[in-house]
């Protein structure tokens, strides 16, 4: 799908005017590609329609640029973008200028069609364990999505990327055995209850010392902050060789009672 997008060019650069567009309710872009590099003031109303409408595909833009120098029309692709994660609101857009005539790769969403799969129907679970996929094409014939119908699935069944249909002037770029959608046999009670069993075994004191070396590195992480949160590893080294100089002292004390 193609989307029209007006667009500004603007002089200032950095954060600071970056942020003095925000409060302006607008939305600092760049335009990259084709030689040169353009910084963008965008409407968020038009640029949230698009992200809504593409639904976290890659979208095909068409660019009307308002103070450009040259080529006030261009075609871009609307390859990232940065959300407030508190708010909500668009806070950066990157767009990438395409030619028309020059294949592009991108990664679109996958959509399983035909409803639910005999195998799930039948008690099986769903795996869908690819969600996007990476493709090559030119622009024009560019998909929103690409259909995989899964329908026909039974138990212990899948579809691997070799499996799914071609479409014309479209090449997929990722592993063809790669399983794209699969239907698992439901875990049985007597698995589970042998799952269940096997936890239950395991000797209380095996787990104590598990529960003493993640108590020390959370206080050492409370004490430390972030730079305790980066050295976790170093405090679990450390927290071994507190535990072994402390054998000998508990052997000492023993040796002493007996006397």
């Amino acid at each position: 799908m193609k989307f029209d997008l007006a667009v500004t060019v603007r002089e200032k650069t950095g954060k600071g005017a970056a942020r003095q567009l925000r409060r302006e309710g607008k939305v600092p872009g760049v335009l990259y590609g084709q030689g040169e590099c353009l910084l963008l003031t965008i409407e968020p109303d038009s640029l949230v329609k698009i992200l809504k409408a593409q639904a976290g595909g890659a979208a095909l833009v068409s660019l009307t640029l308002t103070g450009a120098k040259s080529k006030p029309n261009r075609t871009a692709l609307l390859r990232d973008f940065q959300v407030d994660p508190v708010e909500g609101n668009v806070l950066h857009a990157d767009l990438f200028e395409i030619s028309m005539n020059k294949p592009i790769r991108v990664k679109v969403p996958l959509h399983l069609t035909g409803g639910i799969p005999a195998g799930v129907k039948e008690g099986g679970i769903l795996h869908h364990n690819m969600r996007e996929l990476h493709i090559e094409c030119l622009p024009g014939v560019l998909p929103d999505f690409i259909e995989v119908d899964a329908s026909g699935l039974a138990i212990a069944q899948g579809l691997h990327l070799k499996d799914v249909a071609a479409r014309e002037g479209v090449r997929y770029l990722d592993d063809p055995e790669q399983m794209v959608v699969s239907v698992a046999a439901p875990m049985t009670e007597a698995k589970l209850e042998s799952l269940l069993a096997t936890g239950a075994a395991a000797p209380e004191g095996a787990k104590e010392p598990e529960v003493v070396a993640k108590g020390k590195v959370a206080g050492e992480a409370a004490e430390g902050g972030e730079a305790a949160k980066a050295g976790a590893p170093a405090a679990d080294a450390k927290g071994g060789e507190k535990k072994v100089a402390a054998a000998p002292k508990a052997e000492k004390k023993e040796t002493e009672k007996k006397k």
